[in-house]
């Protein structure tokens, strides 16, 4: 085992965002270590690594020294296949009672341009919001809910979009409208655009106008940060805290990709 080394994070925007070096990640290191990688990331939102070429037994390693995983999979887009999975800015599976604390993307074939993501952080946005809205946030609750129906297969088309009686009938878990991370003690916004059905109490017809303003408020380019991937890259971005944007800009390319989903546990309400 390597002696402890501490990472070196350099932010890649101003308000999230971080590129992490110092490291080679197809080594093992003391615990110090992947406790300083835990902790840029609860700070910066979203963590990016440079050439780390690792394979699975490698990956799998790498994410368990960092929390326990939920989900692995393989993402893979063909030249002949025009749709993309995240084209759209959500957080991963809050429809869930308890989501993953955190998503980990590796590169393995990236297409010659395009492709990039872009995430948006949550801490920043809340804390722009006026402070009479941030008030009024912090009393809510919101119930998510996968009435898009995600998961479709490449190629298949759109479900339409569900009416506002869907929307008012549909069910799930509820979670603050501002929840805490611990790490840090910062509150940040818990709403997203994919999940996010309507406030507990309210219609979807009520909810949607303070709702449309979050999700344009969200996406102001000072809370934003762009990624542009290289074989062996990969980033690690708190679930909690932050919202993503797969841009496919690549068609009649391959990208193939491996994503980890690390376990979390139910949202803590902001005070």
């Amino acid at each position: 085992m390597e002696t402890a080394t501490l990472p070196e994070a350099h932010k890649t925007g101003g308000l999230i965002g971080a590129e992490i070096r110092g490291l080679d990640l197809t080594r093992e290191y003391p615990d110090e270590t992947y406790e300083a990688v835990r902790q840029a990331w609860a700070e910066h939102g979203v963590i990016f690594f440079r050439d780390q070429h690792l394979n699975e037994e490698q990956r799998e390693r790498f994410a368990t020294k960092l929390g326990t995983i939920r989900v692995k999979q393989e993402l893979r887009k063909e030249p002949e296949q025009t749709r993309a999975i995240g084209e759209g800015w959500h957080t991963d599976m809050t429809c869930f009672d308890e989501p993953p604390v955190a998503t980990m993307l590796f590169a393995e074939e990236i297409p010659s341009w395009g492709g990039d993501t872009q995430w948006a952080g949550m801490g920043p946005a809340f804390e722009a919001l006026s402070s009479g809205l941030r008030a009024t946030l912090l009393g809510l609750r919101a119930i998510h809910s996968n009435v898009r129906k995600l998961g479709l297969s490449y190629g298949q088309t759109d479900p339409p979009e569900p009416s506002i009686a869907e929307y008012d009938a549909a069910e799930g878990p509820v979670h603050p409208v501002v929840r805490l991370i611990p790490e840090t003690g910062r509150r940040v916004l818990y709403v997203n655009p994919e999940f996010t059905m309507r406030f507990e109490g309210w219609t979807r017809r009520e909810s949607l106008p303070l709702l449309r303003y979050l999700f344009e408020f969200g996406i102001r380019p000072e809370f934003v940060t762009r990624f542009h991937w290289a074989p062996g890259s990969i980033a690690m971005w708190d679930n909690r805290q932050t919202w993503h944007f797969a841009v496919n800009d690549y068609q009649g390319q391959r990208r193939v990709m491996h994503r980890i989903l690390l376990a979390g546990t139910k949202p803590i309400p902001a005070a």
